[in-house]
């Protein structure tokens, strides 16, 4: 019997379900492909609602993965945001399945983030930080599978996912705040990336952009509330300062949060899309539980949908439930006798009784009418009503079936890891117990290689002797044997003469016979000699080889035992890397330390060049130029000591003492350039030798901020390079300084010199400080306006005292001269009173010094809020140097001179100014003081007393501070009275030249 062949058609006809789920693939990648597309617009909602939708019928997003994976998401950068925020949209509203199943994606987004997070312009930092929450949400949700996508749960359903346990509620709110902190890090990204002339909100560009920030909005708010809630629980139970860090947190989350919500307000896009809430001015205070009930929890209104599919859906249902279809006409009658006869017409009533019936008809329909409305309206509310209930249940259902599928996966996990740990334990023991007992074979076969090795050279050595016997036996044979041949040699020899002479040896045949007995008897012993030999030559041919199997055996074992040793010097190696590993870890630690301790030393340098007692501090030239050689020369040899040391790890102690001793100079540079800047006659180079050992000291730091980290030491010779030249370029400085000037041949030129410069100086200080009076009256206003201008003032009319005190002194001088020099040279009355005009040159310096430091002081009081005492130090330090310079000029002069009591009176002008700089520096001093009086009319006793104590405390320490400050200006008085000693011996002979000097003069404090 033939098969029946059935049509082709038949055969590849699909069932119903098969081409239900065809058409449901294809709607389905239709909707995701038409959602995530390359045009830079913001995803559509339909789109949207079509994959969630599909989530549903599917139950999962095992398909939505299989499409968005196939997806260009790695080539354009359009695609891949609009695919992070369609995924950000199906894990919060699409089915519970989701989160799950999206679980083994993670890393696969982590890769997607990274790739992007290359591309530093555009949307590439924007997808990398949206991967990055997108991560972060699916390892909450992970973390907390109790929790929905939309996050929304009733405070009940919060405490009990909590579990009433304070430390899940502790947890809980970091993994809340991280999240939080990612939602604030994408929107950052976000608005930055914004440009308000092209990317607003109003175009498709920045729509695009925009879109996602909505359900960041959903979420932000729902873990806003829980946060303050779960905060407020803690705080509860909990001391404050256990939780002052989830306070601290807390705050900023709830500055960027708020600025974050009126940005987005802000925005015209927003407004018929999302209703923003708007957090509070102030964040609720969880230390009073209180304010729990003043608080209201911030709700997202999303705008309803056009209601025209439901009422349509609406009609339909009632038209199904009643039915409206016309009434047809009654068929005709059947034929009779082949014909077809139309019914005979009814009656017509008459028109009266016609009309009130159709009214009558009328009404009844009418209420018939209203009757069904109003049926189908309970009906319709019934239908919804038990469709909500539905919708209810099937969503609880769901929700227990996810959370025992977690809760299922969790015990699993939690088998699994007591599992692995028991394994873990058991692998431990049985691995210490193999490495035991490795240990005692390795020892073994230690022992075992010994002796062998023993053995073998014992054979070797037996060998190499019965070497030598067999060679002295093949000598032996090798000699019988040519013994042998010379007899029979001989013996043919013989015969030969005896058949030709045997007829003449006749007489002696006698002797013959027994000649050829003694050579045969010869003959024989030599042959049993050389079978003896043959024989001992055998035996030790088979003792060779005998020992040469042994020799084999023992070669096998020696191989076996070194492939042992190299197994276990592998082994040895493999220890000595990880010692090795661990010492280099520690030489880095001790190599960071001393670099911390080097830039800590910096840094005190740094901080000490700003000390106003540095003030007094002097330094030479010369001094100062000895500094910068062995300076740059130590940093010179650190690059080739930091190259050694990357290269082969050596060299750590010399690299150490170099960071230490670059270090170490460096701050003795910068302390010492600070105190020539302050010397210095000339104040432009003053002002640029300080700023350029400000330089130093900041790419000091620098430096010791890139030794400190082994990955930044490319960038260390570069650092090296740019410090030696602001080295060289400050001993440059240094020696301009030094060189100023024409060539000074004989003391008078350089009196003349130091009096040029120092009227300069003070030129030079009056002008900045006009300068400094007339940029104050146009920027500044109120007390500080007034402050400013009397300091101003006050050393404006300080330095026009000092101006009038310096032409009165030099007047003084000329006539001094003229008085005294008899008939000499102006130069040879300077050369022979050496003493008094070193004295004048020191006076000169002095206030040259002062004029600069009063310059400083003013601009660091008047520009950078520096403290007052500087004013009163400075001018008090000119006073000094003018009282200095009095008392120079008294020693060769008149007493009756009217110069010398106009000097005087110049000098009392200068007291006079001193008095008026420091009186307006007190005076400035207390306005500020009285525009900060503590207001007190609020304070509480407790708050007082609280006060108070805190006042006390502080006078104490200021007086301890001040005690401290005293003891260190008297140490650093001695030691310039001690160099000033050293280096001005005239001195010692015009007395009361110092501050002791300016301590007598009449100066108000």
């Amino acid at each position: 019997m033939s098969s029946i062949q059935l049509p082709k058609v038949l055969q590849n006809r699909k069932t119903s379900l098969e081409l239900e789920r065809e058409n449901f693939e294809k709607f389905q990648a239709l909707s995701i492909s038409k959602a995530v597309n390359q045009t830079e617009q913001p995803i559509k909602e339909k789109h949207v609602r079509s994959t969630i939708i599909g989530t549903f019928h599917e139950k999962g997003a095992g398909y939505f993965w299989n499409v968005g994976l196939r997806m260009p998401v790695q080539d354009n950068p359009i695609v891949a945001w609009k695919f992070c925020h369609l995924l950000h949209k199906v894990l919060r509203e699409g089915h519970p399945n989701v989160l799950v199943q999206s679980q083994k994606h993670k890393g696969k987004l982590a890769d997607f983030g990274k790739l992007w997070g290359h591309l530093k312009e555009g949307y590439g930092i924007l997808i990398a930080r949206y991967c990055h929450l997108l991560i972060t949400k699916l390892k909450f949700h992970q973390q907390n599978p109790k929790f929905p996508g939309n996050l929304l749960v009733t405070p009940d359903e919060l405490m009990n996912i909590g579990e009433n346990d304070i430390n899940n509620y502790f947890q809980m709110a970091v993994e809340m705040f991280e999240y939080l902190d990612d939602i604030v890090s994408l929107q950052n990204s976000i608005f930055g990336s914004l440009d308000m002339s092209r990317s607003n909100s109003m175009t498709s560009s920045g729509q695009c952009r925009l879109a996602p920030l909505i359900p960041c909005i959903q979420d932000s708010s729902q873990l806003y509330d829980y946060c303050v809630k779960m905060l407020f629980k803690l705080h509860g139970s909990l001391p404050p300062d256990v939780v002052s860090g989830h306070r601290e947190r807390f705050l900023k989350i709830f500055k960027d949060l708020k600025q974050f919500y009126i940005n987005a307000s802000n925005l015209q896009y927003f407004k018929n899309l999302i209703q923003i809430p708007l957090l509070p001015d102030s964040p609720p205070n969880f230390l009073l539980q209180s304010d729990l009930r003043s608080y209201v929890t911030p709700v997202v209104v999303m705008p309803e949908d056009d209601h025209d599919s439901l009422e349509t859906a609406s009609f339909t249902e009632a038209a199904d439930l009643v039915d409206l279809t016309p009434i047809q006409p009654l068929p005709p009658v059947p034929p009779q006798n082949g014909r077809t006869r139309s019914p005979s017409p009814p009656a017509i009533p008459p028109l009266p009784d016609i009309v009130a019936q159709r009214d009558l008809l009328i009404q009844q329909l009418q209420a018939e009418i209203l009757r069904l409305k109003g049926e189908i309206q309970k009906l319709l509310a019934q239908y919804e009503e038990m469709y909500s209930q539905l919708q209810d249940q099937i969503i609880d259902l769901e929700t227990k079936l996810a959370q025992k599928e977690s809760e299922l996966a969790q015990e699993r996990q939690t088998k699994e890891e007591l599992l692995v740990k028991a394994e873990a334990a058991a692998t431990a023991e049985e691995i210490e117990k193999k490495a035991k007992e490795k240990e005692e074979k390795f020892q073994k076969l230690k022992d075992v290689y010994g002796n062998l090795r023993k053995e073998h050279i014992n054979l070797l050595r037996q060998k190499a002797e019965v070497e030598k016997q067999l060679n002295v036996t093949r000598q032996k044979a090798e000699t019988f044997q040519k013994g042998q041949t010379v007899a029979e040699e001989k013996l043919q020899a013989v015969l030969s003469e005896r058949s030709t002479l045997e007829e003449g040896l006749q007489q002696t045949a006698t002797e013959k016979d027994s000649a050829i007995a003694e050579l045969e008897r010869a003959k024989e012993t030599a042959v049993n000699e050389t079978a003896a030999v043959q024989s001992k030559l055998e035996r030790a041919l088979n003792e060779k080889s005998t020992l040469e199997a042994e020799l084999h055996d023992l070669l096998a074992q020696k191989l076996e035992a070194e492939e042992k040793l190299e197994e276990s010097e592998q082994t040895s190696k493999l220890m000595q890397s990880n010692l090795k590993a661990e010492s280099d870890q520690k030489i880095f630690a001790l190599l960071e330390g001393i670099v911390k301790q080097a830039e800590k030393m910096l840094q005190n340098a740094v901080n000490e060049m700003d000390n106003p007692a540095l003030a007094a501090v002097t330094c030479s030239s010369d001094y100062f130029k000895c500094l910068c050689g062995p300076t740059d020369k130590i940093l010179e040899q650190l690059g080739p000591m930091l190259d050694k040391f990357r290269a082969d790890q050596e060299g750590i102690d010399d690299l150490a003492n170099s960071i230490t001793q670059s270090a170490h100079n460096l701050s003795w540079l910068l302390l010492h350039g600070k105190a020539l800047s302050q010397t210095a006659t000339d104040i432009e180079i003053g002002d640029s030798m300080l700023e350029q050992c400000r330089f130093i000291g900041t790419g000091s730091i620098q430096l010791m901020s890139l030794l400190k980290n082994k990955e930044s030491w490319g960038g260390v010779s570069e650092a090296l390079s740019a410090l030696r030249s602001q080295v060289q370029s400050l001993g440059t400085l240094s020696e301009r300084l030094e060189g100023r000037g024409t060539p000074l041949d004989t003391v008078g030129d350089l009196l003349e010199s130091e009096l040029l410069s120092m009227e300069k100086a003070i030129d030079e200080a009056a002008s900045k400080i006009e300068d400094m009076l007339t940029k104050s009256k146009a920027a500044d206003s109120g007390i500080k306006l007034e402050v400013n201008s009397k300091i101003l003032d006050a050393c404006t009319s300080l330095m026009a005292a000092i101006r009038e005190l310096v032409i009165k002194s030099r007047v003084l001088q000329e006539e001094i001269v003229a008085q005294s020099k008899g008939s000499a040279s102006v130069k040879e009355f300077y050369k022979r009173n050496s003493q008094w005009t070193e004295g004048l040159i020191s006076a000169a310096k002095t206030v040259a010094i002062g004029a600069h430091f009063l310059v400083e002081a003013a601009n660091e009081a008047v520009t950078k809020g520096g403290k007052l005492e500087l004013l009163v130090v400075a001018s008090q330090q000119i006073a000094a140097g003018t009282a200095q310079l009095v008392v120079a000029s008294r020693v060769k002069a008149d007493r009756k001179s009217g110069n010398l009591e106009k000097l005087s009176t110049a000098s009392r002008g200068v007291s006079t100014a001193t008095g008026a700089v420091v009186a307006a520096a007190k005076a400035c001093r207390n306005m500020v003081e009285t525009a900060d009086v503590l207001d007190v009319s609020g304070i509480t006793l407790h708050a007082a007393k609280r006060l108070e104590m805190d006042s006390q405390v502080r006078v104490l320490e200021l007086e301890s501070s001040l005690q401290q400050e005293r003891l260190r200006l008297a140490a650093l008085r001695r030691h310039h009275y001690q160099l000033a000693g050293e280096s001005e011996g005239w001195e010692k002979k015009v007395p009361n030249l110092n501050n002791d000097w300016f301590q007598t003069m009449d100066i108000p404090e």
